[in-house]
């Protein structure tokens, strides 16, 4: 999918730009685009509670093979008012936050221009935290040229970027039900109970924690009959952290 305006237009117009950066399949394109339209575009990444390990590794082997420097900032997300208590529209002060710090030491770096990953396939109708990006003036290219999920990993396979076949991967913050306080105790066993399933070999699941404080599974369809005859494997990963484990029969 092609919109009027090519990125190519967009480096262009925007030839210096600062990157909100995740290490994921879409920041990963679009820093990797940009570089070859011969933009000075630096990535940031902004290092929290709510993103595991394996996404700051990611976004470092990422930039380390495109030759891009990458910068890292520390921040107390949960300190955040309206992000600890988890409202339905967290994304928002959350997201609000994260690019305010950006652009603030972007614009210290000499970067005025602000974008980030937003592919055209995204539904932004009921996304709090593109109303924060909206505010800030953030910058979308892959959206405003029209370029799709589908697109951009093909493109990136193209390009032989790692990413090309990540899964997409929410904030970890999403593993709490709204309206139920973020602890960063509960992010961290929910952490350790993702990587203990990827260290089983399961792939592109969730870790929800419920309200009473259980661990509840969600795998893909193709997973759920191994899961249940793997079972043992699973309670003895997750025992450290969870007293109780249950499966979503209806998978991701």
């Amino acid at each position: 999918m092609t919109g009027a305006m090519e990125l190519r237009d967009f480096f262009a117009a925007h030839p210096r730009c600062a990157l909100g950066f995740s290490g994921g399949a879409d920041s990963a394109y679009l820093l990797a685009a940009a570089l070859r339209c011969g933009a000075d575009v630096r990535p940031y990444f902004v290092r929290t509670a709510f993103q595991p390990g394996f996404e700051l590794d990611d976004a470092r082997r990422l930039c380390a093979g495109l030759g891009a420097e990458l910068t890292v900032l520390d921040y107390n997300i949960l300190a955040v008012p309206g992000v600890k208590e988890n409202p339905r529209d967290r994304c928002y002060f959350c997201k609000r936050a994260i690019f305010s710090l950006i652009r603030e030491r972007a614009a210290r770096d000499g970067y005025t221009a602000l974008i980030d990953g937003t592919n055209a396939s995204d539904d932004v109708s009921d996304r709090p935290g593109w109303r924060a990006l909206c505010e800030l003036g953030v910058l979308s290219p892959l959206r405003d040229c029209g370029v799709s999920k589908a697109e951009l990993r093909l493109r990136s396979a193209r390009m032989d970027l790692f990413t090309a076949e990540k899964p997409a991967y929410a904030c970890l913050a999403t593993r709490v039900p709204a309206g139920m306080e973020i602890r960063l105790e509960d992010l961290e066993r929910v952490e350790r109970a993702e990587e203990a399933l990827s260290a089983l070999g399961y792939t592109d699941f969730r870790v929800r924690l419920t309200r009473e404080g259980w661990a509840r599974l969600e795998l893909p369809e193709a997973q759920l009959e191994r899961a249940a005859a793997g079972r043992t494997d699973i309670l003895s990963a997750l025992e450290g952290d969870f007293t109780r484990v249950t499966l979503d029969l209806r998978g991701r």
